[in-house]
């Protein structure tokens, strides 16, 4: 089992940056691809970014690109989401998650965090 929590969530103007945090349980964290999930109210989850275990591989979703980064630190068992150049769409609550595979589906996620709400205002 690994527990994830994340933090660094809050309100931004338009235009302004906040990083995510994803603390994980485990020091097997280290063999997990991780993701990081946004849900907007009445919207379904979609993806954001992902990355491989070893941090070598990312992935982004085309409506972050360019302006979201996402990072881990093994040692310190933790991923990162800096989120950059911030728009009212991109208001969500956020969710990092733990895998096997740094892939776009949710339900190839096995852990999930409770989530930090992000709030752009215009």
């Amino acid at each position: 089992q690994v527990q994830l929590v994340e933090s660094g969530g809050g309100l931004v103007q338009a235009g302004g940056s906040l990083r995510l945090s994803c603390a994980a349980s485990r020091r097997t964290f280290s063999s997990y691809a991780m993701g990081w999930f946004r849900q907007a109210p009445g919207k379904e989850r979609e993806f954001v970014a992902a990355i491989s275990w070893s941090g070598g591989s990312t992935y982004y979703a085309d409506s972050v690109k360019g302006r979201f980064t996402i990072s881990r630190d093994n040692a310190q068992n933790t991923t990162y989401l800096q989120m950059n150049s911030l728009k009212p769409e991109d208001t969500a609550v956020y969710y990092c998650a733990a895998g096997i595979l740094a892939v776009r589906q949710p339900g190839n996620y096995h852990y999930w965090g409770q989530g930090t709400q992000v709030t752009v205002s215009s």
